[in-house]
């Protein structure tokens, strides 16, 4: 398995970075995989690494946020759509680097996304089906849907009245959970944890229930970083989807 730096042309402008994991040593066409997470690239790296271990070609990228030197978080003000659109561009761009390589199967193309991650990547199979399978775990119906939640609501009783009005007006029609109901004939699993406290039952139960056909979910008494379990179902789930090793 080896681990390198890529970068390629962002359709909205500028340059994605991230990582490359790939294995090494194995014969015929691979599984390719996208991760992403709310962290920057380097630091899923341990996880890329493990994923190309069990065969799979892997692509990591930092997302507008992280590039510009911040965070991927909302800043509540119009560009924070725009950086919503750009992320969900540059992630269909990467499919189109993981297709173009000669050792990846196109029929073979995987997701897995947490928290953020998820809810980008609900965002995603809704409006590319070049995905065989995805895993989206913790998943929010968006920003909008955790901005709503009673935490949510006392950050946002923070600003001025006519900043969430346009920030809500911008973001509503790109929230994730419009989007989910088109992922077919991508496969999904969804990962829901009972004691999650950033992303309410009945939130993360709202976008399962939106999701098209086919699905699964899987629940675990657990908190919103889930657990041990929850990774050996990841793994075996995609390994029968997409034939990891």
């Amino acid at each position: 398995m080896q681990v390198s730096k890529i970068s390629f042309d962002s359709p909205a402008g500028g340059t994605v970075t991230g990582i490359l994991a790939e294995p090494v040593g194995r014969t015929g066409l691979r599984p390719g995989l996208i991760l992403l997470q709310p962290f920057p690239a380097a630091a899923l790296k341990p996880l890329a690494q493990l994923f190309a271990n069990v065969g799979a070609v892997v692509i990591v990228i930092d997302v507008p946020g992280f590039r510009r030197g911040g965070e991927p978080l909302p800043r509540y003000i119009p560009e924070d759509r725009a950086e919503h659109i750009q992320t969900i561009k540059d992630l269909r761009r990467a499919i189109d680097v993981l297709t173009a390589r000669a050792d990846v199967d196109d029929a073979r193309i995987g997701f897995v996304g947490n928290s953020y991650g998820g809810f980008i990547g609900a965002h995603l199979v809704g409006v590319d089906q070049r995905f065989k399978a995805a895993v989206l775990s913790t998943v929010p119906g968006g920003w909008v849907s955790l901005r709503t939640t009673p935490e949510g609501l006392k950050f946002m009783a923070t600003l001025s009245c006519a900043t969430r009005n346009a920030w809500f007006q911008n973001m509503v029609p790109v929230e994730p959970i419009r989007y989910i109901g088109n992922a077919a004939p991508t496969e999904l699993l969804f990962q829901i944890a009972n004691l999650d406290t950033t992303v309410p039952l009945q939130d993360a139960q709202a976008v399962y229930d939106a999701a098209s056909n086919p699905k699964e979910v899987m629940y675990y008494d657990v908190g919103h970083a889930l657990n041990a379990q929850s990774f050996q179902d990841r793994l075996g789930w995609l390994h029968d989807k997409l034939g990891l090793d």
